[in-house]
């Protein structure tokens, strides 16, 4: 079984070597039919302090680094401009 991929805005970076991803969910809500956006935040491991605040990047799901970080930077797929 593959591990977890998620595709999300890096929205904080103060940590050393941890980046804080936020993932929208976008689902239509089930007796009304609206579009419902949901946003979970996840702590991903960050080696290299490579991240922006708003770049995109993909995380994959591994082993507990901490006791709140169990996701990884696999790429960043769009960097900001600053």
């Amino acid at each position: 079984m593959a591990a977890k991929e998620r595709v999300g805005n890096v929205i904080s970076t103060k940590m050393d070597k941890t980046i804080v991803v936020a993932v929208e969910n976008r689902s239509p809500h089930p007796k009304y039919g609206k579009i419902v956006v949901k946003t979970k935040h996840y702590k991903a491991h960050d080696e290299e302090n490579q991240c922006q605040e708003g770049d995109r990047v993909r995380i994959q799901e591994t082993r507990p680094y901490s006791k709140t970080k169990r996701w990884i930077l696999r790429e960043i797929m769009n960097r900001t401009v600053v």
